[in-house]
């Protein structure tokens, strides 16, 4: 076993050991109040970016398993494409129609900061996954994104130099200017390119997570820059653009990518994606429902920030 795949080993037992003494922890508890009230009375809200990614699924299957274990009325709601405007719509409704707790992966941190102030005049307790606002909330529960970024760049060069390339450009394809987990990966990432010092980082291009609007943003990097060398996409829809726009244009370009899904395994798999970093979604969906039954217990919820980990996937 190569050091790559036991440093991913480490990580996938850490958080499984993680999940055993929060269920641990929960298991009596939750025997104790199920005696005298139903669980039921706990109505838990998740509100993602969207319903495009395979990642909010995987989310959303973590929270469905807990709450089906503690007993809890769960509803997840999101615009079927990004859209800010009716994230707050829905997270509004959500609160007028009684949730508890709102688990909340946010698009535009300033757009929903006033719904998220109003949510927690109104008694409701917010949990971020993924990606947060600038409130104060309960917890979150989200990848380290600068430091995934990073891992990334680092990556990005470790491949580059597996094909002997050592100048050249690098264009970055990503989903907006606001969203918090996509800035901080691109962030990490240009930190890593600038720190070797060798490749040109292009100014990025923000496709909003659509996969045909990246791979046309990837494929006018490639068309329009002789020396590009590399591409990378910060969430799931960027990277498949990115690997679709080199599966078309030009199979020598090293693509690096974020997320996983069975389109992103396939791109890796034929070579035109050399790696993603993979979070651990279904990690934050699980605890986060944990938290939110723990937070409607006013039972300790821990540390303010959990790091649910990332791993570098390669073919």
């Amino acid at each position: 076993m190569n050091k790559r795949k036991t440093i991913a080993t480490l990580i996938v037992v850490l958080m499984a050991l993680t999940l055993f003494f929060i269920w641990y922890n929960f298991k009596e508890k939750v025997a104790v109040s199920t005696t005298t009230t139903s669980n039921k009375d706990l109505i838990v809200y998740l509100i993602t970016m969207d319903k495009m990614d395979q990642h909010w699924y995987s989310i959303n299957q973590g929270a469905a398993d807990m709450a089906d274990l503690l007993g809890i009325t769960y509803i997840w709601d999101a615009p079927e494409t990004k859209d800010v405007t009716k994230q707050v719509e829905i997270l509004n409704k959500a609160v007028n129609e009684g949730a508890d707790v709102i688990m909340l992966a946010v698009t535009d941190p300033i757009m929903i900061s006033s719904a998220v102030e109003d949510a927690k005049a109104r008694g409701v307790k917010i949990i971020y996954v993924d990606s947060p606002a600038y409130e104060e909330v309960v917890i979150t529960l989200a990848t380290d994104n600068y430091s995934a970024g990073v891992s990334a760049g680092e990556t990005m060069i470790a491949e580059l130099a597996e094909f002997g390339i050592n100048s050249g450009s690098i264009g970055i394809v990503g989903v907006n200017t606001v969203t918090d987990s996509t800035i901080k990966r691109e962030n990490g990432f240009r930190e890593a390119i600038e720190s070797d010092g060798r490749f040109t980082l292009l100014g990025t291009e923000y496709g909003n997570g659509d996969p045909v609007a990246s791979e046309e943003l990837a494929a006018n990097f490639i068309n329009n820059n002789m020396d590009l060398v590399g591409l990378f996409g910060t969430n799931e829809g960027s990277t498949v653009g990115v690997g679709n726009a080199i599966k078309a244009n030009n199979p020598k370009i090293i693509g690096i990518g974020f997320d996983k899904s069975g389109a992103i395994l396939n791109l890796i798999r034929e070579g035109s994606l050399k790696a993603s970093l993979a979070q651990n979604p279904y990690t934050m969906g699980y605890l986060g429902m944990a938290e939110a039954f723990a937070a409607w217990k006013d039972y300790d919820t821990g540390p303010p920030e959990i790091n649910t980990g990332v791993s570098v996937l390669r073919r």
